[in-house]
């Protein structure tokens, strides 16, 4: 990439991500970047034991980090960007804690990368929204004991498999050490008693489970008060009827959303591919367009019926339901090589169905 090209990259991205959360450091313009996957900064904040700092995961060489940086400087000073002192920090049953970025700890560089920059001129009340904002600390977070191994350094009881354990300062607690053992664990899965019984738990923790194969932590459910939990259990009991008949309603109002969409996706399926079949059509508009279905049709491109959206969901249907391109795959060819194969299916079948030569 030449260097006006990788100019843009990093001013483009510095746009995005200030324009995103309202201010913009160092952080966030590598996660918007990619230079630091955003699922290791999230794990890095709650505390997760397998990501002591964040510096470590930073994926770049030092000379394009020395690029990166001067070209975000540089944009800053255009910008008339302010600096504003904002720490990350996590949350602890003994109150918040700032949370080391750099393996060494080495003050200039830790005061670097927990400068984050501001607009000038923003209004009081805004500035204070921000400040309060970059401030607020993560949820308690606990962390399912997945080994047979490992003791609480605290009080040396061996850390049983499937118990939880809280991280301070890179040493694992049980929660009894950690003053968290009077809590008990609400599972996930019921999201109004959920909400109800962290509003009136005094003290509460995010129970996760960190999943080594996705490098991500699953969330296993809150651990609240049985106060908490009692009282939010009898709100949840006398207006149960009341919730479900306003999810029905919510049900069928999607339902009546989802049908307009699909009619209309697949109208604009036949407009840009007249020779397309309309029972084709409105297959790839039913399938693609269901919500929760991760295809493209429910992107934010597809959802306003984007050209480029819409040819993409014709392509992959032609794909799987026109070449041999699955039958391929189940031969154990690799993806991309099976794609290369049925590209000129698709293409002629594609053509043919626009109308084009």
């Amino acid at each position: 990439m030449s260097g006006n090209a990788f100019r843009d990259r990093v001013r483009a991205a510095a746009e995005a991500a200030l324009e995103a959360g309202g201010s913009v450091g160092p952080l966030e313009l590598l996660q918007q970047m990619r230079l630091l996957e955003p699922v290791h900064f999230e794990n890095w904040r709650k505390g997760n034991p397998h990501y002591r700092t964040i510096e470590e995961h930073i994926q770049v060489g030092p000379e394009k980090f020395g690029k990166t940086l001067r070209y975000f400087r540089e944009w800053i000073e255009e910008r008339g960007l302010h600096p504003l002192d904002a720490p990350y920090i996590r949350q602890t049953p003994r109150g918040a804690e700032p949370l080391p970025v750099t393996v060494d700890g080495e003050p200039k560089r830790e005061q670097f990368y927990r400068t984050r920059y501001v607009p000038a001129g923003l209004t009081e009340p805004k500035a204070k929204r921000l400040r309060e904002k970059l401030a607020k600390a993560p949820d308690l977070i606990v962390f399912e004991q997945q080994g047979d191994e490992g003791k609480c350094t605290e009080c040396g009881t061996a850390l049983a498999p499937g118990s939880f354990v809280f991280m301070e300062r890179d040493r694992p607690l049980c929660l009894a050490c950690a003053d968290l053992d009077h809590l008990v664990l609400l599972p996930a899965g019921d999201t109004a008693l959920s909400r109800r019984a962290r509003k009136h738990s005094p003290l509460c923790a995010v129970a996760v489970r960190f999943n080594r194969r996705r490098r991500r932590c699953e969330r296993l459910g809150l651990l609240v008060t049985n106060d908490a939990l009692d009282r939010a259990e009898a709100e949840c009991a006398g207006d149960a009827p009341e919730r479900a008949a306003r999810r029905a309603q919510a049900s069928l109002q999607r339902e009546a959303e989802d049908r307009e969409f699909v009619r209309d996706m697949t109208a604009a399926l036949l407009e840009l591919f007249p020779g397309c079949p309309p029972a084709e059509a409105r297959a790839i508009a039913g399938h693609t367009g269901r919500r929760g279905s991760g295809c493209v049709g429910r992107s934010a491109a597809g959802r306003v019926l984007d050209r480029h959206a819409l040819e993409l969901a014709v392509r992959a249907h032609i794909r799987h339901q026109h070449t041999r391109y699955d039958s391929l795959l189940m031969q154990g060819t690799e993806r991309m090589e099976a794609r290369a194969q049925v590209q000129a299916e698709i293409n002629r079948l594609a053509a043919a169905w626009s109308g084009g030569p």
